[in-house]
C-alpha cells in the first residue's frame, strides 16, 4: 500500500507514505487500512480519507506530481476526487527502478 501511495504521487518519498498510511490518513475501498504492508488486489480504490484532504503536505504535493501517474499503466488516479485505482499487478518491465534480481537470488541462496 505504501508503495502505491508513493507511486499515485500523494506523498513525495515512500518514508512520507509509509506514515500517511501509518497515521490513518489513507482508505483502501473506503476502510481506513493503517498497514503499511497491506496488499492491494487488482480493483481497489486508494483515497485520502476525507478529514485529510485539506492537509498542506498532500494538497501541494498531489497538485505539483499529478502528472506523473500516468506513466504507470497499472494505476489511474482522479485528483479531483483524490482517489486511485490499483487496476493491475505491475509485470517487471512496468517497474521503473533498475534491480538486478540475480543478485537478490545469490545473496539470500547462500
Amino acid at each position: 500500500l505504501d508503495n502505491t501511495v508513493y507511486r499515485l504521487g500523494i506523498s513525495p518519498t515512500r518514508r512520507g507514505a509509509r506514515q500517511l498510511v501509518g497515521h490513518r490518513h489513507i482508505t483502501v475501498n473506503g476502510q481506513i487500512v493503517n498497514i503499511p504492508s497491506y496488499s492491494l488486489k487488482p480493483g481497489d480504490v486508494i483515497a485520502v480519507r476525507g478529514k485529510s484532504k485539506g492537509m498542506e503536505m498532500i494538497t501541494t504535493h498531489i497538485g505539483a506530481k499529478t502528472s506523473n501517474v500516468r506513466q504507470f499503466g497499472w494505476l489511474e488516479w482522479n485528483p479531483d476526487t483524490m482517489q486511485g485505482k490499483f487496476l493491475a499487478y505491475p509485470q517487471r518491465d512496468q517497474i521503473p527502478e533498475k534491480i538486478n534480481e540475480q543478485l537478490i537470488v545469490e545473496l539470500y541462496s547462500k
